[in-house]
């Protein structure tokens, strides 16, 4: 379940930008990303992970640049650029052999496995999958800026489609890895 609160970034970030607050979204989403690095490095004694790391500095990184900027952002704009950067995230960690999800996996799982060649695979696979739903919200995120005919719930609609199909691809990849 601590792979879904890694999400929690992108939550307060979706919430202020849809009331209009793109700094302040950026800039909550960035504090919210920090104090869940925090949280699991001096308090939870774990390991910092890629996906919580890199969540940080895609937020601070943008929440600076706007603020110093003042940049004003359009919704799709600013949403493709922070799906775009997950999307980097997760295919930079399978590119340097290390899927995101691998370090939550490590903490359910027993170290005697961890570097099983089919746990490594369920993670690539799983990662894959998170791969695709961010190039889906890429995608629809293009869409909405270069064919804004398109209806906005359409994008909000297959948003939500591409992360309900990863969690439940991870729960179902997961459950089976354990038996």
């Amino acid at each position: 379940m601590n792979l879904i609160v890694s999400f929690l970034p992108f939550l307060v970030f979706a919430v202020g930008l849809h009331l209009g607050y793109v700094a302040l979204a950026l800039w909550g989403a960035a504090i919210v990303a920090a104090v869940l690095l925090v949280r699991d490095v001096a308090i939870n004694h774990k390991s910092a992970k890629i996906l919580e790391v890199g969540t940080l500095v895609l937020f601070l990184a943008l929440a600076l640049y706007t603020s110093l900027s003042g940049r004003d952002w359009t919704i799709p704009d600013i949403r493709l650029i922070i799906d775009g950067g997950l999307f980097a995230i997760a295919a930079g960690s399978l590119a340097i052999g290390r899927p995101f999800t691998l370090q939550y996996a490590r903490e359910g799982a027993p170290a005697s496995i961890w570097h099983s060649p089919a746990f490594l695979a369920v993670n690539q696979r799983i990662t894959l999958v998170w791969c695709a739903a961010f190039l889906v919200m890429v995608a629809t995120d293009a869409a909405m800026i270069w064919l804004p005919q398109i209806p906005q719930r359409l994008d909000i609609v297959a948003t939500i489609l591409a992360l309900v199909a990863a969690v439940r691809y991870t729960k179902h990849a997961a459950g089976s890895a354990a038996n």
